[in-house]
């Protein structure tokens, strides 16, 4: 015969094992409701103009001085950065620019393309015959990349009003 603080035991353990059950499937809604709400906050980043005048400007924009460099984070994720410099030797100012990296395998295909801002909202502006370093991180990198320094291509600017 079980004595009266076994049938108490057993009588509490449906009842938190519910109580537990809700709180988990509160806390899980709760986190839903968040990402949601703060993901439709975001505004999407429009793509930047490239008409006739926008490809006439990048026409003038060339990077040089090309550097890589890979470094290990503290996840140890393996991290490139991809710099060099922009220099606009139009006459036209530069309020942001986009361009889309491209990198090859051995066989010259393409195997990973990325778009990236170079020259933010926020950003100085470049003018005509001036020179910006820049630098854009990537996280991943296939491992059939050759190596070699990612083809560069302007695919959106802004000018200066």
């Amino acid at each position: 015969m079980p004595s009266d603080f076994e049938r108490d035991e057993r009588s509490t353990f449906p009842a938190a094992f519910v109580i537990g059950i809700v709180v988990v499937l509160v806390l899980v809604g709760a986190l839903i409701l968040v990402t949601r709400l703060t993901r439709s906050k975001a505004p999407a980043a429009q793509p930047l103009p490239f008409g006739a005048a926008e490809k006439a400007a990048a026409a003038r924009i060339h990077f040089g001085d090309p550097q890589m460099a890979q470094a290990t984070n503290y996840l140890n994720q393996t991290i490139t950065y991809v710099a060099g410099t922009i220099s606009n030797d139009g006459v036209a100012t530069i309020s942001e620019i986009e361009v889309t990296l491209e990198f090859h395998d051995p066989f010259n295909q393409v195997i990973l393309r990325e778009t990236r801002r170079l020259l933010g909202p926020n950003a100085q502006p470049i003018g005509g015959g001036a020179r910006r370093d820049f630098e854009i991180t990537l996280d991943y990198i296939p491992a059939e990349w050759n190596q070699q320094y990612p083809s560069i291509r302007i695919t959106g600017l802004q000018l200066a009003q």
